[in-house]
């Protein structure tokens, strides 16, 4: 996949006669990478690029590869193929001081001794053996990364009693106390109710414009991050497409990334990833009576021949309601959305297979 200025792509970047320099803009580019865990192909020829200053979200389903893929960027993993540049350098351990990194997990015990400004205080110096010494600096200074977070509230609170969002900011705060220029999470809006869920969309949107960093944010359910997201980056079926969210997230787009069809339908201001359907005869006839509209495994795309022929091919194997038996599984309701919920707990679109 090949990222253009102005347009989502999947595409091949060799086809561009070989890569091209890092724009000056870039903080952050991905040339081609592909990535080989325990003799499966995870994630092949992903490509896109984060600016100064910008906000973008990687959007995918469970097993997509989105932690895979920051854990590409942290150096934390290495890819079988393609490379990772911060500010037009390949990655090293010199340029892996300005990214900042929320884990997806923490499990704190809420018997720990260990208030929300040790944890936040353990980002300057947390990879030395035991605590840093006090200083009046050091102490102005995680207050303030408390206050830019909106946790200055509570800072002296033991951080394994606080709710799911608080711990968040306070997990946010350490990794800004070093002030990197890219800041890396996986998962942060996991497990999190509505206005915590908001909330720290908010804190993050005034992290990007009120001190220039630069966010990259893993989700399953793009909605929350409308309002903020410069940039897209949707991850299914080993590979990516990168652009603006209008351009990325389209029936074309997401159809042609899956090799199955799907529907993009945008309802008051979400947007709702659904199975698209086919229509076909029942073996005793081709009347209105005996046709079925269910959800097609892959419906035609002009832009994808693979899934047009996949979905003929399903659509004939399928047995129509008329001669199915009494234990065939009901089919899935047509229409169910993903994209807005593809926790753990939801399930993938009706037809789609799994990701790899």
């Amino acid at each position: 996949m090949q990222e253009a200025p102005n347009s989502a792509t999947v595409s091949d970047p060799r086809q561009a006669g070989g890569r091209r320099p890092t724009p000056p803009g870039d903080l952050l580019r991905l040339e081609g990478i592909g990535v080989r865990l325990g003799g499966r192909q995870v994630l092949s020829d992903v490509s896109f690029s984060l600016g100064k200053g910008e906000f973008t979200g990687i959007i995918g389903p469970n097993g997509a590869g989105k932690t895979t893929l920051l854990r590409v960027i942290l150096g934390l993993t290495d890819p079988s193929g393609g490379r990772v540049l911060i500010d037009g350098e390949p990655l090293h351990n010199k340029n892996k001081a300005v990214i900042g990194y929320v884990p997806q997990k923490l499990v704190i015990d809420p018997d720990m001794p260990l208030r929300a400004r040790d944890v936040v205080s353990l980002g300057l110096d947390g990879h030395r053996l035991g605590f840093g010494f006090p200083s009046r600096q050091r102490r102005e200074l995680v207050e303030a990364t408390l206050a830019d977070v909106g946790a200055a509230g509570y800072a002296d609170a033991r951080v394994g009693e606080l709710s799911g969002g608080e711990q968040q900011r306070v997990l946010i705060a350490h990794a800004l106390i070093s002030r990197p220029r890219l800041l890396l999470l996986d998962e942060p809006l996991a497990n999190l109710d509505l206005r915590s869920e908001q909330e720290i969309v908010a804190v993050l949107g005034k992290l990007v414009r009120e001190h220039g960093i630069s966010v990259l944010l893993s989700a399953h359910d793009m909605n929350p991050l409308l309002g903020v997201m410069d940039r897209i980056v949707y991850v299914a079926n080993g590979h990516a497409a990168s652009g603006p969210t209008d351009e990325v997230v389209t029936s074309a787009g997401l159809t042609e990334l899956y090799g199955h069809h799907v529907d993009v339908v945008r309802v008051h201001g979400r947007v709702l990833v659904v199975a698209g359907l086919c229509t076909t005869s029942s073996s005793q006839g081709s009347s209105a009576a005996a046709r079925s509209e269910r959800p097609c495994l892959s419906a035609p795309s002009s832009r994808s021949p693979r899934a047009s022929s996949a979905c003929s091919r399903s659509c004939a194997a399928s047995p129509s309601p008329a001669t199915r038996s009494p234990t065939w599984p009901p089919p899935a309701v047509p229409g169910r959305s993903w994209s807005a919920s593809t926790s753990s707990g939801g399930s993938l679109p009706p037809g789609l297979p799994p990701p790899r």
